[in-house]
């Protein structure tokens, strides 16, 4: 029987990742197995360990996915920003609102502390949207327009509480005014830091 390329491979590893990404999404990790990841992209059950190890290497993969998406909705909203302070606003909001969509709240905001630990869901954050937030603030704090004595204690602390107001828009019966609530919240907040 011929091996399979590294493209067919990689392709049958996207498909699975996109299916649990989907399932996952709309339904939460726990209500989805291996078995309905794999037939939902036509694959065996097999396919699914030979790629991602085990259910919960899956969901993993999964979150770092979402999580990537997220900072990228981030980059996207900040991309020819040349104001700093602008840039920090903009994505934050950018932040708020790609974490509280369909797409990404049951993965990253109820799934992932539970499913992956703290540690490692902190350091998914860290990589994509984290790291985001401490170089703006760095920027920022260099040019002496946030009071930041520790620009790494204010970054935990903006990110703590721009974590604990998605879970709060996530949970609204209405969003959208949620989001809007806490977007105007958090400019306030902004505002404290601002030298």
């Amino acid at each position: 029987m011929p091996r399979r390329t590294k493209a067919q491979s990689e392709a049958t590893a996207a498909a699975i990742l996109a299916a649990a990404r989907d399932l996952y999404a709309r339904r939460g990790y726990a209500a989805v197995s291996v078995e309905e990841v794999a037939a939902a992209c036509g694959v065996t059950r097999g396919a699914v360990y030979h790629h991602f190890g085990s259910g919960p290497g899956l969901f993993a993969a999964v979150h770092a996915d979402v999580t990537a998406a997220v900072g990228a909705e981030i980059e996207r909203a900040t991309d020819g920003v040349v104001d700093p302070w602008e840039s920090l606003e903009s994505g934050c909001r950018a932040f708020l609102a790609a974490v509280v969509a369909d797409d990404a709240r049951q993965v990253v905001l109820v799934d992932g502390p539970a499913v992956l630990g703290w540690a490692r869901w902190r350091e998914d954050d860290a990589r994509s949207s984290g790291r985001l937030l401490d170089d703006v603030l760095a920027e920022l704090a260099e040019a002496g327009r946030v009071r930041a004595e520790d620009v790494a204690a204010t970054s935990a602390l903006l990110s703590g509480a721009m974590n604990e107001a998605a879970l709060w828009v996530a949970a609204a019966p209405d969003r959208d005014r949620a989001l809007a609530q806490a977007w105007e919240a958090l400019r306030r907040l902004l505002r404290g830091i601002a030298a």
